[in-house]
Parts: C-alpha cells; structure tokens; sequence
C-alpha cells in the first residue's frame, strides 16, 4: 500500500477560547511549522462593504504537538503588545507558515480567495473575522449537540454559517459565540462506507501507529486479527475484549489515529476530496471481492441462506449510510467557514469516546480492568484533548500534562507505544479538570458530567406488573467532589455572585418530563424481565437520580446568580422550560432550561421512536398551557403534585412551563441549532434551520 501526502492544513483554523486579552486559534497541519498569527481591527468605511483593516501589534505563543507522522496540533495564542484587543469591533486574522525556506499564509493556502468554495471568508472582508463581545445584556449564543455524518437530513450547523453570511457586519444580530455540548464525533457509530477510509487516513497520519495486539494477544488470532480491519467486524471485539455495551459498535473506532482521522472527516472538506482523488471510497462489491467486509455466516456453501440475508441486509445499509455522507459533504465547507469565525467551546458527551461511556459503577469497573477498553477509552480522551479541550481553556494542562502528551506520541510515531502508555493512561483516565469557564458574557460554566460521577451501589425496588426486582440506581451526573471542584475554579474565573451566569449540561437537568416520565415509568421496568435498558435506553437525565438533581439545584442556588440559565443537548429533542425552584429553608431559584439537539442525527425512530412520539402527542398538548408542580422528599423522590398540595415534608419544590418554540409546540425533533438572544429584560431562543425565516 503506497503512502500518500496529506494536504498542509488537515483542518482549521479555528478560533477557540477568546477574550480581551488573548486569543486562540487551534490548527492542525500535515507537516511541522512555526505558525504566527496576526490580528486585525476591522472598521467600515463609507461603503458598508469596503473595509479598512489596522493591524494590532501581537506577540504569538505558539505550541505545537507532534501527534502522528503527518500529524501537527497546533495552538497560537496571539497577544497585544499594549492593551487589550477591541471588544464589540470585527477582529481579522491572518496565519503565517514556516518550515525552513517554505512559506504560507492563509492567502497563498487558497483560504482567503473569494471565490473558491474553500474559501473561510465572508463578503468583501479580506480575512475571516469574529468579535469579542463585552455585554451580558446584549449576547447572541449558538448551542446544539449530536452531529453524525450519517444521520438523518440535513447537518443544521450549517444554518450558523448561512446567518454569518447574511449579517456578518451586523454585530447586534451575528452570533458572537458557539457552544458544542457534546457528540461531535460519533465514536461508536461509524458508517460502512466511512470506516475503510478512516483505517487508511490513520495510517498515514500515524505511521507506524499502534499495535493493538501487544495490549491484548487474542487479537493476533483469527478470525479476530481479520475482523479487527474489516467492515462489520468490531462488536465482538468491542464487547468481549474491551467490555463496551454500545449497540452500534460494528466499526468502533479504537486507535488514536482512528480517532483523529473522524476528527479531520467531520471538519475538513478537503480530506473527502482527497479520499475521492485516491479512489479510497470503494463500492460495497468491491469490498466484499476484497474481503474488506466481515460476515457472521461468511461460509456460503452450508450457511447460504443465512449469509444471502445478511449480505443484503449489509448492502442496503451501506447504500443508505453512502448516501447520507454525500449530503454531509455537502455542508462541510459551511461548518469549516463558520468554525474559522467565531470563537467556540467544546464539551464531551458519550459518543465522543463510546456510547454508555460511565453509564454505571459495574460499566465503569469492567472497562477501567479491561487491558484493551481501558486504552479505547484513553485514545478517546487524548483525541478530546487535542482536537476539542486544548482549546477551550489552555492554561488547565499544565507542564505535566503536555510533556506526557509529548513524550506518549513522541514514542507512539516510532513504533514504541508501550514506552509511556501506562502512565499516559493513568494521566488521562484520573485527570479531573475537564470542566471549564468560558470567559464569555455572561459567562459559562461547563460541566463534565461523564468523568466525575457517583454511583449509589444501593439497589432499588423496580415493579413491572406484579414482579418486583432490585435493579441498579442510574448514577448522580456530578459527584460532590466534583461539585466543589466546579464551585471552586467558577470563582477563581473572576466571576460574581450577582452576576448572571449559563451553566452548560450536557444532559439537561429539566428535560421534558412527558418523556422522561414515559422512559421511567413504562421502559425501566422491562429491566426485570432481562431489557438491558441502562445501557439500551440512557437513564442518564439528571431527573433519575433525585440526589444527584437536588445537589444540581443546591450549587446553582449557593452560587447566587441574578440570572441563570441551563444550556443542553444529549437527548434528540429541542425544548425550553422555565423553573421555579423553592427550598424548605426557603431560599428560592429560578432557571431556564434550553436545549438544542440534535444538529444533525434525527432519532425517535423504530417501534420505540413511534411509541414515544404517541405519548408525546397525548401529553403535549395538554402540557402546553399548564404549569406541573413537583415536590422532592427526604429520600430524594421527585414527584408530581397538585397545585394546592400544602405539604410540608420536602426538600425542595418547583414549578415548571414549558415554553412554545418556533414549531408552536413544546418539542422539537427535527435537527436543530439553538440561538440564543439575550438582551437587557428578556432572553429570546430561536431553533436554527436552513428553512428559518432568518436566514431568507
């Protein structure tokens, strides 16, 4: 197999975290460079389309990690000499490359050419361009989740780029920040057609990359030292070596290059174009003659019957899955523009390691003990880290961190793996400072909800008709250590109390209770009769586990925000809901709870999907103009009340409305991009489509 060379930029740039008196920009490349960046105020000038451009006088720290043979992450941190950056100003910039005599810019690149599809530019600016907004009472906030090549229509995030393009010298209406709340890549659920490519970009972005064989030597058997490559051949493996539970773990990624090639496939459209030009795209026939698809019943001589079904089971599905990814293609040069121009926060949520990832205290203990799930795990983490963390808050990893990275993929591009891994893995698996303050206005606290939980090892009761079994409790999303982890580093940011604050969940702490209401009360139960629901149906709302909820409500509540605002995604659905929360000793909380997802993976399909949507219909409506009253009791039980309920055995109580979104109903399940306006007496939230009236 011949190597190929991989283009300069395998993606970027983007603008990470950035204030007043710093800015990031995250790029990865194919080859080592001494990247500098320049910024430039923007100003108009007569003409609203022609522009005047000052160039700041900046000093770059730039910091490189070798990852891989042919590949570079790079974060630049430009600073002015004097002052701080202008706020609510357009802000250009330029990149400039050097390696030895060779020199780029995003210019000679072919970023900057405005009619190129490539292009990262908007209108008649000569470089992309973001501002640094300095009022919480004047914020515009994009958010969503859950964005899948493959998944169902069209990729919403998209929607934010056609905005930008539209007002991108309206400040008052451009959005000046975004939030991805988890599920940017789809780990477990990689597409047919996709995974021979992903295998071959991680080859040669790796090199000599990993031996997975030398952490588990069952892997240098048949059929699984076959299988381990072929399409279609990973779940074994996935569930019975690495003791993962995900349903779609067929082509779970697994190496570290694996991880970084769908990283660069779900942000780069040049690297689609590349896989296309070196014919890496093959069609299911030509797989099959190449025994790069692996089949339960591959004997078709006495299994001919069997292997027919699923080979034609295997082709549809890898025909529908083809031609999702051609839609996805599509968008691609949109995501990248808008990438390169706003400033954007990333969380993780499951399906950017596994899905099920720390779902229960057992799911945990069999992966953490699994030679083999323990190292997936710990690529996943390291790939968070470099493609999305390093960026969000650079001065979290500090020197110990970095030089383990270093020194880990240092050995890893040579062909010795094993020289730091242990400690590598350790270093990622015990690391407790995911979470992060994004200093935007107001600012955001986001908080890991996978690493840092607690798991009640007291079982409780389950009824399911009149049989009644002990089953495990879903976990507490944040444990309290975590809690004053969290508490701590949100008043070491600078912030207030007294000052308005988002808090961002991943999972929404107020979901829409109809649903989970429908999950808890008509789905758990199946547990008893062998439904393998924690993992097959995510109990994993804040709602199932009440102590876990009412610590949530006690930390939002000590903190003492003047306004406070819950954004989400996680859950394939958008909905608003404002709370009222009062305590027994009588404090009182009011929040508002917005989530958008997914951005592009629509769900709520099957038999389940349709069951859902009738118990949706039946209670939607009824829902819509009525608030629901809800107590907690000492034993951490939420439930449902009348208004008039007087009680007074509780912890705490709330009334809760949902909100109409842009639909007129309380939920919306197509994809969707939250926007977020807040202004001085109101907050606005708007779902994102490439058909809203916004964007016409």
């Amino acid at each position: 197999m011949n190597s190929f060379t991989l283009p300069i930029v395998l993606s970027g740039p983007m603008v990470r975290r950035a204030d007043s008196t710093e800015i990031t920009i995250w790029i990865a490349t194919s080859k080592s460079y001494r990247i500098l960046g320049k910024i430039y105020g923007i100003t108009s000038i007569k003409d609203p389309k022609s522009f005047e451009y000052r160039l700041i006088h900046t000093k770059t720290e730039p910091h490189t990690i070798r990852m891989g043979k042919q590949l570079f992450i790079h974060l630049l941190k430009p600073t002015p000499y004097k002052g701080t950056f202008p706020t609510d100003t357009l802000l250009g910039y330029n990149l400039h490359f050097k390696r030895g005599s060779e020199i780029h810019d995003l210019q000679t690149l072919g970023f900057l050419s405005k009619d190129s599809p490539g292009s990262i530019v908007y209108g008649n600016l000569d470089y992309p361009s973001f501002y640094l907004n300095s009022s919480s009472q004047n914020s515009n906030i994009l958010y969503g989740s859950c964005r899948k090549p493959h998944g169902e229509d069209d990729d919403t995030l998209a929607s934010a780029d056609l905005l930008i393009e539209k007002e991108y010298t309206n400040l008052k209406i451009q959005p000046n920040t975004l939030f991805l709340l988890g599920d940017q890549l789809y780990a477990d659920d990689v597409a047919n057609p996709l995974f021979p490519v992903i295998s071959r970009l991680s080859k040669e972005l790796m090199g000599t990359g990993e031996q997975l064989e030398l952490i588990d030597d069952r892997l240098k058997n048949e059929p699984f030292h076959t299988a381990l490559n072929q399409i279609n051949g990973r779940k074994y493996i996935m569930e019975n070596f690495c003791q993962f539970t995900s349903s779609h773990s067929n082509n779970h990624l697994m190496k570290f290059g694996e991880y970084a090639a769908m990283y660069l496939l779900v942000w780069n459209p040049d690297l689609w174009k590349v896989a296309q030009d070196r014919a890496l795209f093959e069609s299911f026939e030509e797989l099959v003659k190449n025994q790069q698809v692996h089949f339960v019943f591959p004997d078709e001589a006495r299994n001919s019957k069997e292997h027919k079904k699923e080979r034609v089971t295997l082709k549809n599905e890898f025909t529908i899955q083809q031609e999702a990814l051609i839609s996805f293609q599509h968008f691609l040069y949109r995501v990248r523009r808008l990438l390169a121009n706003i400033p954007t926060y990333m969380m993780f949520d499951d399906h950017d390691i596994t899905d099920d990832w720390n779902i229960s205290y057992n799911w945990k203990k069999n992966v953490s003990t699994s030679p083999l799930g323990s190292h997936v795990v710990a690529n996943g983490l390291a790939a968070f880290w470099a493609f999305q963390g390093w960026g969000n808050s650079p001065e979290t990893y500090d020197e110990r961190f970095l030089w383990m990275m270093k020194s880990y993929f240092k050995m890893l591009t040579i062909g010795k793996m094993n020289t730091y891994r242990e400690d590598w893995q350790t270093t990622l698996w015990n690391y407790d400072n995911w979470h992060f303050v994004a200093p935007t206005h107001p600012n955001a606290i986001f908080l890991d909800t996978r690493t840092k939980r607690d798991y009640n090892s007291n079982p409780r009761p389950s009824k399911f008709g009149e049989i009644i079994e002990e089953t495990t409790r879903a976990p507490q999303l944040l444990s309290k250590d975590g809690w004053e982890n969290v508490t701590n580093t949100l008043f070491k940011s600078g912030w207030n109390s007294g000052s308005p604050l988002i808090i961002v969940s991943p999972s929404p702490l107020y979901g829409l209770g109809l649903i989970e209401t429908f999950l808890h009360d008509f789905v758990y139960p199946l547990r008893v009769l062998g439904v393998n629901v924690q993992t097959t149906f995510d109990f994993e709302a804040w709602k199932y586990n009440g102590k876990g909820f009412t610590e949530f409500l006690h930390y939002a509540a000590s903190w003492k925000p003047s306004k406070c605002i819950i954004l989400s995604g996680d859950v394939h659905y958008a909905s608003a809901v404002n709370a009222k929360i009062t305590f027994k000793d009588g404090r009182k909380l009011t929040l508002n709870q917005l989530t958008s997802s997914p951005l592009k993976n629509m769900s709520f399909g099957g038999v389940w999907g349709a069951l859902m949507k009738q118990i949706i219909a039946l209670n939607a409506l009824k829902r819509k103009n009525n608030e629901i009253n809800r107590i907690c009791t000492p034993s951490y039980y939420i439930k449902e009340v009348e208004e008039e309920d007087k009680s007074d055995t509780y912890l705490w109580k709330d009334r809760i409305k949902y909100q109409l979104l842009d639909n007129k109903s309380i939920i919306e399940t197509k994809n969707n991009l939250g926007l977020l306006l807040i202004r001085r007496r109101s907050i606005k939230n708007i779902l994102l489509n490439s058909d809203h009236p916004l964007l016409k």
